[in-house]
């Protein structure tokens, strides 16, 4: 047998014809704090099992890197069903349903036990993930056709992944296994059950939550919080789908093959203005003055803002929306973050100062002119916009600091009212995989931010992290303050922003370093039939990203 050349941290070493990154991987672990997961062969990724070329360069990631934690995560989930799956002695008469993001985990439920889920039941489930993980059992992959995958999916009573299967323009399906457990999963695994060295079942509402680490500190596992606020809005929004019989892509599929999208489209358009309506109800009964809205980026706060406003003059208000974007410090003024960018998302960049003082003398009844904030020549702009407020008049302030007590100190809180608004999608792919609530909202700013600030999709791919990181430390820890939430998150609107986002993703070029977020995003829409964006409302949420809107968005 030969033997292959390979480059690895910046240096050359020769390895046994036959082996595959795993093998290599095992060399370099010591270097590493955490476990090498995931790896780059010649700038494609890869699982570890793939076979080492000659002559190739290869760099690895952790599970302190995105994608080698969500590749974790990804196969936490895997093993917990297959214990699952061995606990309940392999019946067709339950499923488990993985349904949302909780806390560091997954909120996740069980049909087919009228009983439900006990402790007793979680601890077995629990420990027979132990055995799994101490036996260090191969993660395999199979890529077998779509017509076999689902004839196996049918046989195992998975229908939702045959409906999902029904609409994929791909001819073969990468199936994963443990043990004879097998499922489909969209992403990467780890190489074996191994690695899966920290997680929890916590028993929650009607069902648990496979609590997991932090990317930060990928090794240890945080203790449980109970978001209450952001579970009763997650399972609102489950209910809804329920109610519409669309709680996967599959389903949502079936609905546009048929020819119901239109009507699907005004019932949640419906909801979400019975759920705003009932907001500026609550607002006018207890007599606010100054409503704070709050939440991360490309949750569509602006718009919410502006159909918030029209309930509130419905029920005798005179509203002024003001958006804290147009407060920010001038470009050049803005702080950099730990890489040297622009840091956006600090509070830092909002010109609180200003924004108090105007605030204050808004209050007091005098005449202000509000800022615009250009967002091409980065630059605050006055443009002659007054404002003063009368008897029965409302501060509607949007924004992602919105809900930060340093942003309204010099504002009473008697007058407070707080809002929390975000994009938490109730539409998975299957009910083994959740589509992650951050791949909507960044889908939802390369859209908007190629149509209204002239960025590429390669521009908002690179900032996406430092967005983040900011929504974690700014935004996240204020989201129980608020008063009320909403979801922003309408179940269609994945199949009509792809026709938007497609053309900007496939612009990013093979050789940069965005490609491969963009290469992974455009496999992730082409789960969705696609559907025109003509019959979306000109006051919807969606429009804001997608343009068309009839508010100055």
């Amino acid at each position: 047998m030969g033997n292959l050349t390979v480059k690895a941290y910046g240096e050359t070493v020769t390895m046994e014809e036959g082996s595959t990154l795993l093998d290599l991987a095992k060399q370099y672990q010591k270097r590493e704090k955490h476990d090498i997961v995931m790896a780059y062969l010649n700038g494609k990724l890869c699982e570890l099992f793939k076979p080492l070329q000659d002559q190739c360069e290869v760099q690895f990631l952790t599970t302190a890197d995105e994608i080698g934690f969500q590749s974790y995560k990804r196969s936490a989930t895997l093993l917990m069903l297959k214990a699952i799956d061995d606990v309940m002695g392999h019946s067709k008469d339950f499923q488990v349903r993985v349904m949302y993001s909780l806390g560091n985990g997954y909120y996740c439920e069980m049909e087919g036990l009228p009983e439900g889920v006990s402790q007793d039941l979680l601890y077995a489930f629990k420990r027979r993930m132990k055995e799994l993980i101490w036996a260090d059992l191969p993660i395999r992959k199979e890529s077998v056709s779509t017509d076999i995958a689902m004839k196996r999916f049918a046989a195992q009573g998975m229908q939702d992944k045959v409906r999902l299967f029904q609409y994929r323009r791909v001819s073969a399906a990468n199936l994963y296994h443990i043990e004879g457990y097998e499922d489909y999963h969209y992403g990467y695994m780890v190489p074996s059950t191994g690695y899966i060295k920290c997680f929890d079942l916590i028993l929650y509402s009607a069902g648990f939550v496979l609590q997991l680490p932090t990317m930060e500190e990928p090794e240890t596992l945080a203790p449980f919080e109970a978001q209450k606020k952001l579970f009763k809005v997650l399972k609102e929004s489950e209910d809804w789908s329920t109610m519409l019989g669309v709680d996967t892509v599959g389903a949502l599929n079936d609905v546009i093959a048929d020819g119901g999208i239109g009507d699907l489209m005004l019932v949640q358009e419906a909801l979400q203005e019975k759920k705003i309506a009932e907001i500026a109800e609550r607002i006018e009964r207890e007599g606010k003055q100054i409503v704070l809205i709050a939440g991360p980026s490309s949750s569509g706060k602006t718009t919410f803002s502006h159909r918030l406003s029209i309930q509130l003059r419905a029920h005798g208000m005179y509203p002024h929306p003001i958006a804290l974007d147009n407060y920010f410090v001038n470009r050049r003024d803005t702080p950099l973050d730990a890489d040297g960018k622009y840091d956006f998302e600090c509070i830092e960049a909002i010109d609180r100062k200003q924004f108090h003082e105007d605030m204050s003398r808004l209050l007091a009844g005098e005449v202000v002119e509000i800022p615009r904030f250009n967002f091409h020549t980065g630059v605050r702009e006055y443009k002659g916009d007054f404002t003063q407020l009368r008897a029965g008049d409302v501060l509607v302030i949007e924004g992602i600091h919105g809900l930060n007590p340093l942003m309204s100190e010099d504002l009473p809180d008697e007058s407070k009212f707080k809002i929390y608004i975000s994009a938490l999608t109730s539409l998975n792919i299957d009910q083994h995989n959740r589509i992650s609530t951050t791949d909507g909202r960044l889908i939802r700013r390369i859209v908007r931010d190629a149509r209204t600030r002239g960025n590429s999709a390669q521009d908002t791919i690179a900032m996406w992290n430092s967005v983040r990181r900011g929504e974690e430390k700014n935004i996240f820890p204020h989201q129980e303050e608020a008063d009320v939430m909403f979801n922003s998150a309408l179940i269609y609107e994945l199949s009509v922003i792809k026709q938007y986002a497609e053309p900007l993703l496939f612009a990013i070029s093979h050789d940069s370093p965005e490609y491969q977020e963009a290469k992974r995003l455009l496999k992730f829409l082409d789960y969705f039939l696609g559907v025109s964006g003509e019959a979306v409302p000109n006051n919807s949420i969606l429009r804001e990203f997608i343009g068309g809107s009839c508010f100055r968005v």
